[in-house]
């Protein structure tokens, strides 16, 4: 309600050093790191091979680290959507992180592509990686 402090808030955001991000993105950025844990120990436990030794140690660090959940982040069953796409939220046309979304699976899928020319029938396959959640579902490709 401060005009004082919503016009230096708004001078601050539009600084080049701040990337005119709004100031709740910075606020949420120690909560984000916490949700990733989860997300990166599952993509080496994906890597290590299952007969390793490493395997069975990478799956107990998988559970330890999930059993943290930062304090109000509202996850829905302990999963939250930023966990996958927290850094790519700015660019959907709808709000990606919700109390009421919820990852369900993700997983890389190899697409089938079908080009039809006049002609001739073409079909080409892709790998894409998808976000189920919920109500929604994301397909992607890797950069």
């Amino acid at each position: 309600t401060n005009p004082a402090f919503k016009e230096v808030l708004s001078r601050i955001e539009s600084h080049k050093d701040c990337r005119n991000l709004p100031m709740i993105s910075f606020l949420i950025l120690p909560m984000q790191r916490v949700t990733r844990l989860p997300l990166l120990m599952d993509t080496i436990c994906q890597k290590t091979p299952k007969d390793s030794a490493k395997y069975e140690n990478c799956k107990q660090a998988l559970k330890e680290v999930s059993k943290v959940s930062p304090a109000g982040t509202g996850c829905a069953q302990g999963r939250a959507p930023q966990q996958c796409l927290s850094s790519g939220a700015a660019l959907w046309p709808f709000p990606l992180v919700s109390s009421s979304r919820w990852l369900v699976k993700r997983g890389e899928l190899t697409m089938y592509v079908e080009d039809t020319g006049l002609f001739s029938k073409r079909t080409s396959k892709q790998q894409v990686y998808f976000f189920l959640f919920n109500d929604v579902l994301i397909i992607t490709k890797k950069k």
